[in-house]
């Protein structure tokens, strides 16, 4: 993907596969759409089964014969701190790049995705001079000690909502472990991780050990999963994926998975918070990225006494928001990813009309001036919403809030565990005890206490239930990365 200066020069995207843009086997190519407008932005290759091979098969010279097993710690690190600053170097240009292909907003993806995007690398690149084995204290005249070995070549497929971000929450630890990768982005959004294995290379990273293969989930991505030779996939995305890498994985070499699902998370808010900070907080939970986050806050619970009042303000703020051109600055929303999430998101408002909750606002497509060439749809809020209902139980993965009502605790317990989900929640209270009582008893991988959105590179990300297995970021997320071996020495 060629630049100029921050401005992206959009030409049509080749495979990157040992260090090298190349063409796809087929010569067929897939379309990259702008999600505000409609309008092409350029085309990328099909990647297949043939050009998977190709890639795991330079990802596997890197990893056997390549200098990057021989590479010392320490120039790892300072590999994987280059790549970080190249990020913050070209982020007004990856951000832009981002928000053309996204539909997100400019300045939401400066914030929300380059940044962290660089500190995953940065944070990981400590790690790499930090992997301890250890000794182990076994009964006889013996000498135990582990060690921890990178996996080998990892598959990684990610989703298109931030596909910067989920690119590099896999590389980072990956290559800090060792290990040398094939990463098959979204057929929709394809254009920044061919973009950061250019600068991964830039970095010094030998070739064959970052390979980019774009292509559709049912032809690269299955047959990524079903490679005998890659020892792991991550992977981010739907369950009806998840559940077809399993079974690859199943008929296949039994390769090691980490899976990050969806969400249909609960944020319970009772009525000594600080509304203040809640409503706001509340707000973004659902419409930051236009609603497209595994962690979004798509089902508000609210306390029957405050129920009423916080509402009135939610609708309020939400009537007033700013939908519009992604790249301009005073644009709060940008625009689905595509015709057919627009259209899903659509059903699930029918649905919600149908089965009895009451629309507050929004429940539109928004067509207003040039949004109708886009895929722009009304921030949408329901109450009276029963937990049984299909808005309150499936993923929408758009801008639509289905808010409840609750009496105390228990109820509000209940119904938060009451999905097959369980990704991130949050609880807004003063009391403290309440806090940490509830923290225990909600089924998710990630707990909020009186904030939302509280990411860190330190800070491990994953769920529970249905909404996968596996850490990404932090010291756990190296576990799904590396295998430990058990070494004993007579004495």
């Amino acid at each position: 993907m060629e630049t100029t200066g921050a401005e992206p020069k959009l030409r049509p995207g080749q495979l990157w596969i040992d260090g090298k843009a190349v063409a796809g086997t087929s010569g067929q190519k897939i379309d990259v759409i702008n999600p505000a407008t409609g309008e092409l932005l350029t085309t990328v290759e099909r990647g297949g089964p043939e050009d998977v091979d190709r890639a795991v098969k330079a990802a596997r010279r890197a990893f056997e014969d390549g200098p990057w097993p021989r590479l010392n710690p320490s120039e790892r690190s300072k590999l994987l701190w280059r790549i970080g600053e190249l990020i913050d170097a070209h982020r007004d240009e990856l951000a832009r790049l981002e928000s053309l292909n996204t539909g997100k907003t400019l300045k939401g993806a400066l914030r929300g995705d380059l940044k962290p995007a660089a500190d995953i690398f940065y944070y990981y690149a400590g790690w790499a001079r930090h992997l301890h084995s250890e000794v182990i204290p076994v009964d006889g005249p013996f000498l135990n000690y582990t060690l921890r070995e990178p996996m080998g070549v990892v598959g990684m497929i990610t989703a298109w909502n931030y596909p910067l971000l989920l690119a590099a929450w896999k590389i980072a630890p990956a290559l800090a472990t060792g290990n040398t990768c094939v990463v098959k982005p979204s057929e929709l959004t394809p254009l920044t991780t061919l973009r950061l294995a250019e600068l991964c290379q830039e970095a010094g990273v030998p070739p064959g050990v970052v390979n980019v293969v774009t292509g559709y989930g049912a032809e690269a991505g299955e047959a990524l999963g079903r490679h005998l030779d890659v020892d792991k996939i991550a992977f981010t995305g739907s369950i009806r994926t998840a559940r077809a890498l399993m079974k690859a994985s199943g008929e296949s070499n039994l390769k090691r998975l980490s899976l990050e699902l969806g969400g249909k998370s609960p944020n319970i808010i009772f009525p000594d918070a600080d509304l203040e900070a809640a409503i706001p907080a509340a707000f973004w939970a659902i419409y930051a990225n236009k609603g497209e986050v595994c962690s979004a806050g798509s089902r508000l619970l609210l306390h029957e006494r405050i129920h009423d009042q916080f509402l009135e303000r939610l609708v309020d703020k939400a009537r007033k928001m700013r939908v519009g051109d992604p790249l301009d600055p005073k644009t709060e929303m940008g625009a689905q990813i595509s015709q057919a999430q627009l259209d899903r998101i659509l059903g699930y408002i029918q649905s919600g009309k149908a089965e009895g909750a009451k629309l507050l606002c929004g429940g539109e497509r928004d067509t207003e001036g040039d949004k109708a060439r886009g895929f722009f749809v009304q921030p949408t809020i329901f109450a009276e919403v029963k937990p049984q209902m299909k808005i309150a139980q499936e993923e929408i993965f758009g801008p639509v809030l289905a808010t409840m009502k609750f009496h105390d605790e228990d109820e509000a317990v209940a119904i938060a565990n009451g999905t097959i989900y369980g990704l991130v929640s949050a609880i807004w209270t003063r009391e403290i005890q309440r806090a940490h009582r509830l923290a225990r008893q909600i089924k998710a991988g990630v707990v909020w206490i009186n904030t939302y959105n509280g990411f860190d590179s330190a800070a491990p990300f994953g769920g529970y239930k249905q909404s996968g297995f596996g850490r990404e970021m932090g010291m756990h997320a190296l576990e799904s990365y590396t295998q430990v071996k058990s070494v004993w020495v007579a004495l």
